[in-house]
């Protein structure tokens, strides 16, 4: 494993020394196994968060149906369609980061050729995405 050393010049307040960083190249097998668990992490963590995320609008929508029908007060009401639509916003953001983690796990994922359990979940989480978008799409 390659590792590169430098000093930082200066202090800040809170420091006792110089700062010194370390930085890998990446080459040890392990911190590559270590990488596909982290970005095999991170799109299934933002995968949940889409389905909450679908979750809230659903009941937000019928918070505002209901409240249309009983005939809220216009200021209350105009304030749940502004929550609403906040929490329609996070879903088309909430995809464009999944699809990014998705590109990014494929993208790791092209230097094995091994099989471990580690590859195999990030498999598995890349078609369940694909799933996911296959679905919401049609």
């Amino acid at each position: 494993m390659c590792v590169r050393v430098s000093a930082v010049e200066g202090r800040n307040s809170n420091s006792i020394g110089p700062v010194v960083l370390v930085e890998s190249s990446g080459s040890d097998p392990m911190d590559s196994v270590r990488n596909v668990k982290i970005k095999t992490s991170t799109c299934k963590r933002i995968v949940k968060e889409l389905h909450s995320y679908e979750k809230e609008v659903e009941r937000e929508a019928a918070k505002t149906a209901d409240m249309k029908e009983k005939g809220a007060d216009p200021y209350d009401l105009k304030q749940q369609e502004n929550v609403l639509a906040e929490s329609r916003m996070m879903i088309p953001d909430c995809r464009k980061r999944l699809e990014a983690s998705l590109a990014d796990l494929k993208g790791i994922l092209a230097e094995f050729q091994d099989s471990c359990p580690e590859i195999d979940d990030a498999h598995i989480t890349i078609l369940q995405v694909q799933k996911l978008f296959e679905t919401t799409q049609a």
